[in-house]
C-alpha cells in the first residue's frame, strides 16, 4: 500500500475512493472497504482511502478524541483489508472552513484523482458539514465522476460506530462488546519502561506500558489479554488504573505476562483484551491485595483457556 502525506499530493485519475477518519476499522468500515476493492477492481482503479489526522474533532472541540486505532494502527488494518492507497490529509481549520463544493472540486477532483466514490451511510463533510451525499451526487456529473452510497451496518439491531465502541470501552470496559463491533479484539501497544517494581515483589511482576497518549485506554480494571512480542504470544492480566492500594497518583497500564522472565525494558508490546475481569479497588495491604491478584491470575486463565 502506497501512503501520502499531505498536503502535497499526487493525482491519479483512477481513484476509486471512500472518505473518512476511519477510526477504528470497525466492521461497518469493512464493509465499505470490501464494496470499494470490488469496484476498484472492476474499474481498473486504485482503491483508495483518504483519512485525516489529527482526529477532526479534536480540532473542532479543543480536547483529545481517544484513538480506537492511530494512524499507524489504521495503516496497517487498511493495507490488511486490500487498499492500495492510503492519503492522510492534515485536518486543519481551514479544510474545516471549505466550502463543500470547492473541498470535492479541489481537493478530491484536483488533487487526489477522483473517478469513483463511495460513501457511509451518515457521510458529510465541509463547512459545517453541509456536504452530503446530494452535493456529491449534483457535481458528479460535470466533474466526471460517480458515487455510490453505503447502507448502515447493525450489530445487535444497533448502528455500529466509532463512537459506539468508544462509549462501550470508556464507560463499561466492555472489550467483548467492542470485539463484535470491530470485528476483532481491541488492541493497545505500548513500550516498557520502568515502574515502581512493587509487582515483582510479591510474586506478579509488571510491564510498566507506555501507550500514545491519543490511544484510547479502556475504563479502569483488571483484563484478561493475549500480550505478543514481536511474533511471540503470552497470556496475561493488565491492570489499568492508578494503584490505590500503594496510593498511586499516575494512571498506569501494567500487565503481568504468565510464565514468562525475560529483560522487557524499551521493548514494544501489544495486548489484545479478551475479557474485563473486575474494578480496580483498593486492598487492606499487601497481603490481601496478593490473595485477590491470585484469585484474579486463576479467572483469567480460565477466560483464556490455558493453565499455567
Amino acid at each position: 500500500m502506497i501512503v501520502e502525506r499531505g498536503p502535497e499530493l499526487h493525482t491519479d485519475s483512477a481513484t476509486v475512493l471512500t472518505v473518512g477518519t476511519f477510526d477504528g476499522v470497525h466492521v461497518g468500515h469493512q464493509t465499505i472497504l470490501q464494496y470499494l476493492r470490488t469496484r476498484a477492481k472492476q474499474q481498473q482503479g486504485t482503491a483508495t482511502v483518504l483519512t485525516f489526522d489529527p482526529h477532526p474533532r479534536t480540532l473542532l472541540t479543543g480536547t483529545q478524541t481517544p484513538l480506537l486505532t492511530t494512524v499507524e494502527e489504521r495503516a496497517e488494518l487498511l493495507s490488511e483489508a486490500g487498499i492500495e492507497r492510503l492519503v492522510v490529509l492534515p485536518f486543519t481549520r481551514e479544510l474545516a472552513a471549505m466550502e463543500a463544493e470547492d473541498y470535492v472540486r479541489d481537493v478530491l477532483v484536483g488533487q487526489i484523482g477522483l473517478r469513483e466514490m463511495v460513501v457511509g451511510y451518515d457521510h458529510a463533510f465541509g463547512r459545517d458539514r453541509r456536504g452530503n451525499i446530494d452535493v456529491l451526487r449534483s457535481m458528479s456529473g460535470p466533474l466526471g465522476f460517480s458515487v455510490d452510497q453505503m447502507p448502515a451496518a447493525l450489530v445487535d439491531d444497533a448502528v455500529v460506530s466509532s463512537t459506539r465502541i468508544r462509549n462501550a470501552l470508556i464507560d463499561r470496559g466492555a472489550v467483548d462488546e467492542s470485539e463484535a463491533l470491530l470485528g476483532r479484539p481491541y488492541a493497545l501497544s505500548g513500550l516498557v519502561v520502568k515502574g515502581d517494581q512493587r509487582g515483582r515483589l510479591i510474586g506478579f511482576p509488571t510491564a510498566n506500558l507506555l501507550v500514545d497518549p491519543a490511544k484510547l485506554i479502556p475504563l479502569n480494571g483488571v483484563y484478561a489479554v493475549r500480550v505478543y512480542w514481536g511474533e511471540s504470544g503470552y497470556q496475561g492480566m493488565l491492570n489499568i488504573g492508578f494503584r490505590p492500594t500503594f496510593e498511586g497518583t499516575e494512571r498506569r497500564a501494567e500487565v503481568n505476562i504468565f510464565n514468562f522472565s525475560k529483560d522487557l525494558y524499551g521493548q514494544t508490546l501489544r495486548l489484545e483484551f479478551v475479557k474485563r475481569i473486575r474494578d480496580e479497588r483498593k486492598f487492606n495491604g499487601v497481603d490481601a491485595l496478593t490473595a485477590q491478584l491470585k484469585s484474579d491470575k486463576v479467572k483469567v486463565l480460565d477466560v483464556l483457556g490455558h493453565t499455567p
